[in-house]
């Protein structure tokens, strides 16, 4: 099966003229010498597009993740990706049947009382059918059943073998392969795909999205039913609602569109900023509007998350750009050892300064996100600015609510929507709101650790003589480090009770009772 793969994939290389890709050399000479009858009229990104159309649906995916990485390959090529589209046949009607029968153990039709045998979406992984529950304190609930493709995983697997050996020959073939970090990329990929393949665990994201705007007043989230819901079938809530790139809909049901492009912007910093937690596939069929106004997504497959370290270099770095300050941009680089660490400051403030300065004061449908980051790139190269794997989906994703930002509002500036939740994000992390909920955070932590440190020295003086002084080190260290704290903290409470004090005697000073 792995050959026959492999055979076919070298077929798809050869006919659209892939090699062209391979640096000059042995073997791009001898394939074009073998093949010399062969012509092509496209260009190789228009070219490179259709093969991986060719080649199914996880290709179309891997190239839908590179047209994301301008750093990994050309500006003419990224943009050529980027038109990839994920149009799969549906699958037929038996295996339909035969996947609900195998996860519920009896006839389908016990379990809903209605279901469309025609899918109304069908994509590279699943396709989604209307039902209507049949049973259970759920019965008459009309949803929207997701089923996996029959043998998908099997399919995958076989893929992303052959993408590691692909990523193999690009580091040993290309002068910057190692800076690339293609085997990375790789199993990034890997790694979101086979979150796509659990079902269970795309409805748990649902599930937390849906918590984290509980309020519903700028995104709802559609109910999940876990009790129906399998590795291989998810079972959720189907929504009445109009798609995001209907604007004559949108606007049909009087809803604001200003607005709407604004709200938008704020789900994506919300997401990004307070919780860490992004749906990352927010392409126009992903995303609807409800008769009220209110977003409404689906596909909870592709989710991001980010680290504290990762926002806090992604809330200086938007803070520093929104200011102009060229100069913390470069420096928040160098912090986050995106960069090697002789970097001239100064030179990288002034590559980016060259990139950002030309867009600022523009509305919406004059900037281009997508350009800017091509250019960004092309600076990370001159730079070996190291590429950071986890963050391709954020990348992916504000490219994606800038075209839907473009298409509701074009005059849509960011800078205002995106600044407030920045600072108070910012203000919750480094003021002294931060300081109190580090505090709670760490302070079982502290409570639990500060009475060993006898303990931990006395074995320390028990070591070896060579463990010794390593061991007593670290435990002074610790002990400086809590006593640094400690008085920081309260040289903190005390300035506070200072001000506590002032405010107090000048309104008993000023205004007496």
């Amino acid at each position: 099966m792995r050959l026959f793969r492999f055979l076919k994939i070298s077929s798809v290389i050869i006919r659209y003229g892939l090699d062209e890709f391979l640096p000059t050399g042995y073997s791009r000479t001898l394939i074009g010498s073998i093949f010399f009858w062969r012509s092509f009229n496209e260009p190789r990104g228009v070219r490179l597009r259709l093969a991986l159309e060719k080649l199914g649906p996880i290709f179309i995916k891997f190239g839908q993740l590179l047209s994301t990485r301008p750093d990994l390959v050309p500006s003419d090529i990224a943009i050529a990706l980027a038109k990839l589209q994920d149009q799969v046949p549906p699958f037929a009607s038996e295996k339909v049947i035969k996947t609900l029968n195998r996860v519920y153990q009896q006839p389908y039709q016990d379990v809903f009382s209605e279901f469309a045998l025609t899918p109304v979406a069908s994509a590279s992984i699943a396709q989604v059918h209307f039902g209507v529950l049949a049973k259970g304190k759920f019965q008459g609930r009309e949803v929207a059943v997701k089923i996996l493709r029959p043998n998908i995983r099997e399919t995958i697997d076989y893929d992303i073998a052959l993408l590691y050996i692909v990523a193999d020959l690009v580091e040993v073939t290309f002068e910057d392969g190692k800076r690339f970090r293609s085997k990375e990329v790789v199993a990034e990929f890997e790694n979101a795909i086979h979150d796509e393949l659990d079902l269970v665990r795309e409805a748990s994201n649902a599930s937390t999205l849906k918590r984290n705007f509980a309020d519903g007043t700028l995104l709802y989230v559609p109910e999940v039913y876990f009790d129906y819901t399998h590795r291989e079938v998810m079972v959720m809530e189907r929504i009445d609602a109009i798609p995001v790139n209907d604007i004559a809909q949108i606007k049909a049901h009087n809803i604001d569109i200003q607005r709407l492009a604004v709200d938008g912007v704020k789900i994506f910093f919300t997401q990004v900023f307070r919780d860490g937690f992004f749906h990352a596939d927010m392409h126009p069929g992903n995303i609807f509007v409800g008769r009220n106004g209110i977003y409404s997504g689906v596909d909870f497959g592709i989710m991001g998350s980010l680290s504290d370290a990762d926002k806090t270099y992604l809330a200086r770095n938007f803070a520093a750009f929104f200011a102009r300050d060229y100069k913390e941009v470069a420096i928040a680089h160098l912090d986050a050892g995106w960069v090697p660490r002789n970097t001239r400051v100064d030179e990288l403030e002034g590559a980016i300064r060259a990139v950002c300065e030309p867009i600022f004061d523009k509305p919406l449908n004059e900037i281009y996100f997508g350009n800017v980051l091509l250019r960004l790139f092309e600076v990370s190269r001159r730079f070996r600015m190291e590429i950071q794997p986890q963050l391709v989906l954020l990348q992916k994703t504000l490219l994606q609510v800038e075209g839907l930002g473009r298409q509701l509002y074009p005059e849509l500036d960011l800078r205002p929507i995106a600044q407030p939740i920045l600072q108070r994000w910012m203000s919750e992390q480094v003021g002294f709101r931060g300081l109190v909920r580090q505090l709670r955070k760490e302070g079982v932590q502290w409570t639990a650790t500060m009475p060993q440190l006898p303990r931990l020295i006395h074995r320390a003086l028990e070591a070896n003589p060579s463990e010794r002084l390593v061991d007593i080190e670290r435990a002074i260290n610790r002990v400086e480090r809590t006593q640094r704290f400690q008085t920081t903290v309260l040289m903190a409470l005390i300035a506070l009770l200072c001000l506590v004090a002032c405010g107090y005697l000048y309104l008993l000073f000023f205004y007496p009772f």
